[in-house]
């Protein structure tokens, strides 16, 4: 068996202008929500408050950002053999919970905003509402500044770019009841930054979860790899009990079996995979079992359904990868059942 760590280790690929650029956008977005919970408490608008729901967000995915830098740096440990990569999952459900929590409770309030109309002070909501878009651009322009391909800069921008749309909208009704003293024009636009919000809280839900569950990568089936592989390398002649799965986002990991051909090299067959699948899927991390012809029909016995057929499902929460060196370490195990 292989087991890989060639080109590269399971630290993220870390800039400390990155780093420093995330710390300086979360202190803005958080100081400035405060300032926007005062002012919707001082005027009267639920937008307001919702705008500050929302840069709650902004604030969470800049955390989450700056989280993954600062842990990603430790190295793993005999205990913890993936080191802290999970905690940004881990913090990210935990967000999205509180995020429904906020969505509620936002709602119930436009409900009765509507029901019984309250004074909205026009004026200060416009002032407060105007700085936010000013702090929203400001946020834009420094994450924008420099390496804005990160996945977790890119994750914070499209947070930020949300809230732009959140503030415009708070300004547009601090306008329509500072000319028209229509009122219910503030819970309606609050209702519209709840759904800004509900749409990255789902997707925040969504791929925590999938994440804690193993789940593959979206260009990176267990069908996908059997296919590519097989049709792709020399001197493959199957490829069995493929899992996939992702240790945090961005960062993907698998294991799978490759019976080679009788004229087939297996040291150079097992180099072959391990560099197609970081090349085509961009899987850093790869466990490779090499099949003998008398283990062929060996079952997998990590996922089968309700009538005992073979899935692709696969935990690995106790899957062991203790071996951390980052050189290139080559385990043939001959005999060697999964």
């Amino acid at each position: 068996m292989s087991h890989s760590h060639e080109g590269h280790d399971h630290a993220p690929k870390i800039t400390s202008d990155n780093q420093r650029k995330v710390l300086i956008a979360f202190f803005i977005t958080f100081a400035f929500m405060i300032v926007e919970v005062i002012g919707g408490l001082l005027s009267g608008s639920l937008a307001l408050i919702a705008d500050a729901g929302h840069m709650v967000t902004d604030a969470a995915a800049l955390a989450l950002a700056y989280a993954a830098f600062h842990f990603g740096k430790r190295a793993a440990d005999e205990r913890r053999t993936f080191g802290y990569l999970r905690f940004e999952v881990i913090a990210g459900l935990m967000n999205a919970i509180a995020l429904f929590a906020i969505l509620v409770w936002i709602t119930i309030e436009a409900i009765d905003r509507f029901r019984n109309p309250g004074e909205v002070l026009a004026g200060p909501m416009l002032i407060v509402a105007t700085i936010g878009l000013i702090v929203n651009v400001a946020v834009f322009w420094i994450l924008t500044r420099g390496d804005s391909e990160h996945v977790n800069i890119k994750g914070a921008v499209l947070h930020v770019l949300g809230d732009l749309l959140g503030s415009v909208g708070t300004i547009i009704a601090a306008i329509v009841i500072y000319y028209t003293g229509w009122t219910p024009i503030d819970p309606i636009l609050s209702v519209f930054v709840c759904l800004l919000i509900l749409r990255s809280a789902w997707a925040l839900l969504r791929n925590s979860m999938h994440i804690l569950l193993e789940g593959a990568p979206a260009n990176a089936s267990p069908e996908e790899i059997e296919q590519h592989l097989q049709t792709t390398i020399p001197g493959i002649a199957n490829v069995r009990h493929v899992h996939v799965w992702m240790i945090t986002s961005g960062r993907a990991l698998a294991t799978l079996h490759v019976l080679p051909q009788a004229d087939a090299d297996p040291r150079l067959l097992v180099k072959a995979v391990q560099a197609e699948l970081a090349k085509k899927f961009d899987i850093e991390h790869s466990t490779i079992a090499i099949d003998w012809p008398d283990m062929a029909t060996d079952d997998c016995c990590l996922g089968t359904n309700s009538n005992g057929e073979h899935e692709h499902s696969h935990d690995h929460g106790d899957h062991d990868h203790s071996d951390h060196d980052h050189g290139v370490h080559a385990h043939n195990h001959e005999g060697h059942k999964h």
